[in-house]
């Protein structure tokens, strides 16, 4: 479906600058093309910017100065059909709902991990047709981690992650064969409303393992004392 060189165009509406940044980075490491607004004149304006940028999906915060990611959506669903995530801190059903019934193609609530989000991504992508073959597995020593379907396989034998336990794989997998510190996965693990300390940490790799060893990938994860972990 896309040319050898075709990058995806990721659209982030989004005013927090931080945020913004952020995302900028992680999507461009991924393998996007990621592009922002940065002023926000009115609903009809930005819509009109994000159509002259013809991006493959829209991530659009709902709160914006000025601005309804809600009319927003409106005005792009008139327009056109590109994918809509909704990405809000309004984190009810009612609002969930509100977002689809306007034309999201899907909802997040912040604050989000990012390999989260990314599966996200990769999933409403896949929906909509626009997906990059092999753009949401990892591979590594005959292990594969499906960050669209949260699951881990080894041949034909699988297991369903939980949120926690994709996190944890997924920062292993971007870091393979280097350690990755206790530290850094309980930061990745935070998520500003769940304290997440380090008894959390270790049984969420015990089950890790359990379903590692599930699918004949016994000794997958190393544990490195006082270091950390490493695949």
């Amino acid at each position: 479906m896309f040319g050898k060189n075709y990058v995806q165009r990721i659209m982030i509406v989004e005013d927090d600058e931080l945020i913004r940044k952020e995302l900028s980075r992680f999507l461009t490491y991924e393998g996007y093309e990621a592009v922002c607004i940065e002023k926000f004149e009115n609903d009809f304006q930005t819509a009109e910017s994000i159509l002259q940028e013809t991006p493959d999906l829209v991530l659009l915060d709902v709160s914006l100065p000025g601005c309804d990611g809600l009319f927003i959506c409106d005005e792009l669903r008139r327009r056109s059909d590109v994918p809509i995530i909704f990405v809000t801190g309004n984190n009810t059903s009612l609002d969930e709902l509100n977002c689809m019934m306007r034309g999201g193609d899907d909802f997040i609530a912040k604050p989000y991990q990012l390999p989260i989000l990314l599966a996200h991504i990769r999933a409403v992508l896949r929906r909509s047709g626009k997906e990059k073959q092999s753009s949401s597995v990892r591979h590594y020593k005959g292990v594969t981690l499906d960050l669209a379907s949260g699951m881990i396989e080894k041949g034909d034998k699988k297991q369903i992650l939980t949120r926690n336990e994709l996190v944890i794989l997924y920062e292993l997998f971007q870091d393979q064969g280097k350690i990755v510190s206790r530290t850094k996965l309980i930061d990745r693990l935070w998520d500003n409303e769940i304290f997440i300390d380090d008894n959390t940490l270790s049984v969420n790799i015990t089950r890790i393992r359990a379903k590692l060893d599930e699918i004949g990938a016994e000794d997958f994860i190393e544990t490195r004392r006082g270091l950390g972990y490493m695949i």
